[in-house]
């Protein structure tokens, strides 16, 4: 399997990312317009209604990456809340250095497409994300008075992802919360970040991007357009033969892996407790050691592992499990978010 990895590495084919037809001067988007993605005239008539300030407001609509392809799948499929909405806290000395922290994101987001991009499925054939051309924060400041427990702990508990969800159809797919600290003059941010646009990777290099806003260094920093990597993703590979590629390694498994046979989890996850260990420094470098040796890398060897561990909680010998591979496409370069065309 790895030899076939390996000599695959090289087959891939470079697509020539076909232009954006979409303008400021643009009165009206047709299926000719959007190169990649298919839809008909009465599909982009319903995006654009979907969209605040109408074709206008619209600088491209594109299809998804496989990758986001099976977020989104989730996200419906989930009854409450949001098994890909991402969750990071912060403290501010002061409301003033909290607004000039804000207005910084600002400028982020208006650099990079991804972070003004909308996701509108109902109605079409496929689902599609839509490029806003502008994209304003959703900022909601909240009380914390009287609140039982710390201010941040609070905030977790109301902005909870196993309850909340974000509107996919309305960019960016953000939402800031404030609050001012009980008993202090601090100020309190939650930042809620849907998975669609981005992971922890982005919300290092949103960081790093807003250091380089309040240095007055933004003009130093590339965005290059997402959808060069949508483009990647959609026209450089085959779609049938993934396909066939997974019917065949799939063909003769007929029922799930279920460790211990439980099929649910434990309703909303609240219930679940999680441990974790660090590795002893021996153990650790012979683990290096022994990837260096058989030539593969640290994750396929802890891949190889925990499939002992599955199959022998599941008593079978085929077993079957997902994993989330982090991961460039060919070099392409890396937009803000570095992994959605995975």
């Amino acid at each position: 399997m790895l030899a076939d990895l390996a000599a695959s590495l090289g087959s891939h084919r470079e697509v020539a990312v076909p232009a954006n037809p979409i303008t400021e001067q643009s009165t009206a988007i047709t299926p000719q317009m959007l190169p990649l993605i298919d839809l008909t005239q009465p599909e982009i008539d319903r995006i654009v209604s979907t969209v605040p300030g109408g074709v206008g407001n619209i600088q491209d609509i594109y299809g998804l990456s496989p990758l986001q392809d099976g977020i989104l799948f989730h996200h419906l499929l989930a009854t409450q809340g949001d098994p890909y909405l991402l969750m990071s806290q912060m403290a501010f000395a002061e409301r003033g250095v909290l607004d000039r922290y804000l207005a910084a994101v600002q400028q982020v987001v208006d650099r990079h497409d991804i972070l003004r991009t909308a996701f509108v499925w109902e109605g079409l054939s496929s689902p599609a994300q839509v490029v806003w051309r502008k994209a304003a924060l959703d900022v909601l400041e909240v009380e914390l008075e009287g609140c039982d427990g710390s201010g941040a702990d609070e905030l977790r508990r109301r902005f909870d992802p196993r309850q909340y969800r974000l509107d996919l159809g309305r960019a960016p797919l953000m939402r800031f919360v404030i609050a001012r600290e009980p008993g202090s003059g601090r100020w309190l941010l939650l930042v809620l970040q849907h998975h669609l646009i981005g992971d922890h990777t982005t919300a290092e290099v949103m960081h790093a991007e807003v250091r380089a806003v309040l240095q007055g260094r933004a003009h130093e920093l590339a965005a290059p357009p997402f959808r060069n990597l949508v483009a990647q993703a959609r026209l450089g590979m085959d779609a049938k033969a993934h396909e066939a590629f997974f019917r065949e390694m799939l063909a003769d498994i007929d029922e799930p892996t279920l460790p211990f046979a439980l099929s649910e989890v434990y309703g909303d996850g609240r219930g679940s407790r999680e441990a974790r260990r660090m590795l002893p420094q021996a153990l650790n470098d012979r683990l290096r050691h022994q990837a260096r040796r058989l030539g593969v890398s640290l994750a396929s060897l802890c891949h190889l592992a925990w499939a002992q561990v599955v199959a022998l909680s599941s008593g079978r010998e085929q077993v079957v499990f997902g994993t989330v591979l982090f991961g460039r496409m060919h070099g392409v370069p890396a937009p803000t978010v570095p992994w959605a065309c995975s």
